[in-house]
């Protein structure tokens, strides 16, 4: 009882073990819980209406009352296939041009549906989703003669094969590239001042922006490393190839080795507990990008009130990158906005980091 005792005492008197055996578990808990979803709702889709006819109106507003389709608006004259390319829709409904008059003379009418099958399960959903509503329009329509008038003719684009792997792939490369170089570069942060060996920097000429560019670069020189492995074993093993510019990959991936660097560098310099930095990296480079970055799922199928928590998960953007990398193709234009949003993050973790360290010298 003695031992039992002290062991609680020292548990309740370190804030970083009772955080971990307490707080932590509940956040998990409620992440999961609120975070972690399959079923899809309220997905993008855009719809090209060439008919221009009361029938095509009143087929598209069967799309639009589906709670699991989202009809955004998309100009008539724009090709309905960059929507998917950047992004802005996982489907595309294109009515043709003698929808109406077919409809008016009891001729089968065919409609095309272009699907967004990167994610091969949301792809699944999406089809059997407008399957749903076509057949539900037919049978309103037809009234009691069940005749399928209206037939929905998908085309599966950048995964025609609904390959998982081609789905999950880019996403686990991407978690590893946010776990691991961050862990060791707080780890080794962190192990300087458990050490104390961080007096000797502190005493010696050189400045915060030396020694924290010289940490960043080594941890960015180990991403780069882990990320050239990978991307053999998505080259070979999950048959990924580059589907387009490979220039915004290879800025973004740069960019991002230099991020994930920098965040574990701020987490070693602002805690100084191997132990607190592993909890605090665990949190930010797997949990965060593990739930809310659309690794699993779509970022729309996450709840409200933790959606907004993805825009601050730099995992998120890279995910989208590496997939319009090897399997859209939709080059700068797609992800430019990513691409700067992840430097902008990368400096953000720079500074902080600095802003640790900038008093580690007194001034002559």
């Amino acid at each position: 009882m003695s031992q039992t005792r002290k062991e609680l005492i020292q548990i309740v008197r370190d804030w970083r073990t009772l955080t971990l055996a307490l707080v932590l578990p509940v956040i998990l808990l409620m992440l999961l819980s609120a975070g972690l979803t399959l079923r899809v709702d309220d997905l993008p889709i855009v719809v090209q209406d060439l008919s221009a006819s009361p029938a095509s109106r009143d087929f598209v507003d069967a799309f639009r009352a589906s709670l699991s389709l989202h009809v955004v608006a998309w100009p008539v004259d724009r090709p309905p296939d960059e929507a998917l390319t950047s992004g802005a829709a996982r489907a595309a409904l294109i009515i043709p041009a003698d929808f109406g008059r077919d409809l008016a003379r009891g001729v089968d009418t065919p409609v095309q549906l272009l699907v967004d099958a990167s994610d091969a399960n949301t792809a699944k959903l999406t089809a059997g989703y407008a399957a749903q509503i076509t057949r539900a329009y037919n049978e309103r329509a037809a009234g009691v003669r069940r005749v399928a008038l209206v037939q929905t003719a998908i085309r599966l684009w950048y995964n025609p094969g609904l390959s998982s792997k081609k789905f999950y792939g880019p996403g686990i490369f991407v978690l590893g590239l946010s776990m691991f170089p961050p862990l060791l570069a707080a780890l080794a942060m962190a192990r300087e001042s458990e050490q104390k060996t961080i007096l000797q920097v502190y005493v010696s000429s050189i400045s915060a922006h030396e020694f924290l560019l010289g940490k960043v670069a080594a941890f960015t020189a180990v991403a780069l490393a882990e990320c050239m492995l990978m991307l053999a074993v998505l080259f070979t093993y999950f048959d990924l190839r580059l589907a387009g510019d490979p220039t915004p990959f290879i800025v973004a991936t740069l960019l991002y080795a230099f991020c994930v660097a920098s965040f574990g560098t701020m987490v070693g310099a602002t805690v100084a507990s191997q132990v607190a930095a592993m909890q605090l990296v665990a949190l930010g480079g797997f949990l965060l990008v593990f739930l809310l970055s659309g690794l699993l799922f779509p970022i729309e199928n996450i709840p409200a009130g933790l959606r907004w928590i993805s825009n601050f998960v730099w995992g998120r953007y890279y995910i989208e990158i590496v997939r319009d990398a090897l399997l859209q193709g939709g080059g700068w234009p797609a992800v430019w906005l990513k691409v700067v949003i992840i430097a902008v993050i990368g400096a953000v973790f720079y500074a902080l980091a600095w802003r640790s360290m900038r008093r580690m010298q007194l001034r002559g």
